[in-house]
Order: structure tokens, then sequence, then C-alpha cells
């Protein structure tokens, strides 16, 4: 499922996980278009791309010239949405899989 997923909405997912643990904090400065491409082997319009979900999405604000900072709140907002998306979309397709294989998810829950 995740492979083919086009590249930008890995990248988005990658800076989004980053977000909510914390590597970008509220008020960071998020790597440059250029820095985080040749990071991850990445094309910078790729890279750009995944930026501008972000700023579409209210997450993070450009200071021109300057660079992108996660605005307050980010985290927040993308653990919410985040879970909202896992509960409806791969809980229901892990659940399924669990009970096709026989797994009990309160069992599993007590190995922990």
């Amino acid at each position: 499922m995740s492979q083919s997923r086009p590249v930008y909405l890995k990248l988005r997912d990658q800076i989004a996980a980053a977000i909510i643990e914390g590597k970008y904090g509220e008020g960071d400065m998020l790597p440059s278009v250029r820095a985080l491409a040749a990071e991850q082997g990445a094309n910078p319009l790729t890279v750009a791309k995944a930026y501008q979900q972000f700023q579409n999405d209210g997450l993070v604000e450009v200071q021109r010239g300057v660079g992108m900072y996660v605005v307050h709140g980010a985290a927040d907002r993308l653990r919410q949405s985040e879970r909202e998306q896992f509960l409806s979309q791969e809980w229901p397709e892990l659940r399924a899989r669990m009970a096709r294989l026989g797994i009990d998810p309160v069992s599993l829950l007590a190995e922990s």
C-alpha cells in the first residue's frame, strides 16, 4: 500500500512524524528544500510539493528569504488528523486482518 504512494506524500508523512515527535517544535525552522532533498536523496521539486501541503494546511508559515517555520499548535493538529485517519482508514483494515488470522485484540494488548 505505502509503496504505491507518491514520494511527496511519503516525505510529508516523515516530516509530519518529526513535527509530532518534537524534532521540529513550534517556531522551529524546517530544513530548506535543497537541504532536505539532499538528505533524503529526493528531487527538490518533490520536497517543495510536500512542504506546500503543510503550507496549504496552515501548519507552517513562510518568511520570504528566511525559511519555513512550524506554527503554534501544528503538532496537536497533525496528531489529531493522523489519529482520525488511522481510526477511519487503517484500523478497520487491521481489525479485519486480525479477525481473518484469528488474532484477539485483547490478548494481543495483554502480551505487550
